[in-house]
């Protein structure tokens, strides 16, 4: 029975052992997403894109709130020397102009919105493939990318990954 558990012992021990030694071997990485995302020169691209793709419908948005407002202070202005049936006429267009402004800015808001969240996907493909090339280039067993609290700079491969993405461009 001595024997047996003396055995058992002597298998549970030679187990450890190889387990702790391949942990100690294990190639591990870190990587700060939001770093990344904050310094990536593809996120200046992007948002130049979209910059360019949507200037010309803020401009025309902007035009038209300054001459909604224009026009509101000209009925401010001229109100008590116009008749009753043109003051409503003009507050009416007015109102008119509010809600299509409004309705404009909304399609606008959601519009930029959901360009924005392609924009950012594709920024994270790009980031995400980056880092496993990387991986594969350099034999990383492991390499955590979001959700990480603490990494030392021995295994932090953020400033490593930011100089590839600068590289591509």
């Amino acid at each position: 029975m001595n024997k047996l558990k003396f055995f058992g012992l002597f298998f549970v021990l030679v187990m450890l052992s190889t387990s702790i030694n391949a942990a100690a071997e294990l190639k591990i990485g870190v990587v700060n997403a939001g770093i990344i995302l904050d310094k990536s020169p593809l996120k200046v691209k992007a948002l130049a894109r979209l910059e360019k793709e949507f200037s010309s419908r803020r401009k025309s948005l902007e035009t038209k709130h300054k001459s909604l407002r224009s026009k509101q202070e000209k009925l401010a202005k001229d109100g008590a020397i116009l008749g009753a049936d043109e003051r409503k006429n003009k507050e009416r267009e007015i109102l008119s102009e509010q809600r299509e402004l409004k309705r404009l800015q909304g399609e606008y808001g959601e519009d930029l919105s959901i360009r924005r969240s392609e924009e950012l996907q594709k920024l994270e493909k790009e980031i995400a493939q980056t880092i496993v090339d990387l991986a594969k280039k350099e034999s990383y067993d492991l390499i955590l990318y979001q959700g990480v609290i603490y990494a030392s700079d021995q295994v932090n491969l953020t400033n490593k990954v930011l100089e590839i993405l600068k590289a591509k461009q």
